[in-house]
């Protein structure tokens, strides 16, 4: 890595890795030198695409790259542990996909890894690195809507989708709250931490899945917070921010939103609309560009997706899914789940 330059290898090269390499090689001080997948011809697929320079048909080769300065990886979520790991291992930092891992025992694995080799790590919440993600969080931790009450948040896709699909499939960690209830939770916890206590329902597939999911999540302070996901109806991905003195709104796309609407108590309604600057309101950019920020910086982790943060979402996910009742191949029927919820 030079003042100018960091360099990334990606590793996979399904959709959410082209998009994220499309992103990437836009912003003037990234340069990804290397891709790999377990297919070799993917892989140089993939790099003749994107103009990459080696591309590897295996993950160890990428990961025993010293040429390279960070690995994306962005594979299913079920090998998040196993490529993670295998980067870290090997001394390169790490962005790591969505949902971090399958569950807090191997994302707390991961963690460890990382702290014992002095490496980078962060979760690819691209919503925390988002600017207006970010405006709301401070309008919310400056008091503009007093004391925090309930927080709302959807995301449902229509589907359907057919039993053959990643979504329907439980050796994938399948279902809709990894892939897409991460994203509810993850907004809760950003302005209220980790939930003191947590109620849930789900309708499950045939394969043992969550087609869809409602969890009520509580907090000590007395605030509350309902969260939706769905594989069978697409919702409207809104949410809103209730405190003592008003209300946020953000009518659409909560994760990458283009604007939402400030309510204050005697007030008339004040609306905050996405900086044309940003680039396209579903870039990634800007989870990017704070992995490039902290490495320069010599931070370990980002304070903009701290790993203790990472963490308390996926104890909230796991203890969701030990309330419903889904469980991944490797985890028996009595594996208590919730061991590692702590109140917040």
């Amino acid at each position: 890595m030079t003042a100018d330059t960091v360099r990334w290898g990606i590793l996979a090269t399904g959709g959410i890795a082209a998009a994220f390499t499309a992103d990437l090689i836009d912003l003037p001080d990234a340069e990804v030198v290397a891709v790999a997948s377990r297919s070799e011809a993917s892989a140089k697929t993939f790099a003749e695409r994107f103009g990459i320079p080696r591309a590897y048909g295996d993950w160890d080769a990428l990961a025993r790259d010293e040429d390279i300065d960070v690995v994306y990886v962005a594979t299913p979520h079920t090998a998040h542990r196993t490529a993670a790991g295998l980067c870290l291992a090997a001394g390169r930092n790490v962005l790591c996909e969505k949902p971090f891992t399958l569950n807090v025992r191997e994302a707390a694995e991961l963690v460890a890894l990382a702290r014992e080799h002095g490496r980078f790590l962060m979760e690819a919440m691209w919503m925390y690195c988002n600017p207006m993600v970010r405006r709301l969080k401070s309008l919310v931790d400056d008091g503009a809507i007093g004391d925090v009450r309930t927080v709302q948040a959807d995301f449902g896709l229509a589907g359907p989708f057919p039993p053959s699909h990643r979504l329907r499939n439980p050796e994938l960690g399948g279902g809709a709250l990894l892939d897409l209830g991460v994203y509810p939770v993850s907004f809760a916890q950003l302005l209220l931490g980790e939930p003191s206590d947590i109620a849930a329902r789900a309708v499950l597939s045939e394969e043992g899945v969550d087609l869809q999911t409602g969890a009520l999540l509580s907090w000590e302070s007395g605030a509350l917070g309902s969260v939706h996901c769905s594989i069978v109806g697409g919702t409207a991905t809104s949410a809103s921010v209730t405190g003592s003195q008003g209300r946020i709104d953000i009518p659409h796309g909560f994760f990458f939103p283009d604007r939402f609407v400030l309510h204050r108590d005697g007030r008339d309604p004040e609306e905050f609309t996405a900086d044309p600057a940003d680039g396209p309101r579903n870039s990634l950019r800007h989870e990017a560009a704070e992995v490039m920020r902290a490495l320069r910086a010599g931070e370990t982790e980002s304070p903009l997706v701290p790993l203790d943060g990472t963490l308390a979402v996926m104890r909230t996910l796991d203890a969701i899914r030990d309330r419903v009742g889904v469980r991944y191949p490797g985890e028996t029927p009595d594996e208590d789940l919730t061991a590692e919820l702590t109140p917040a």
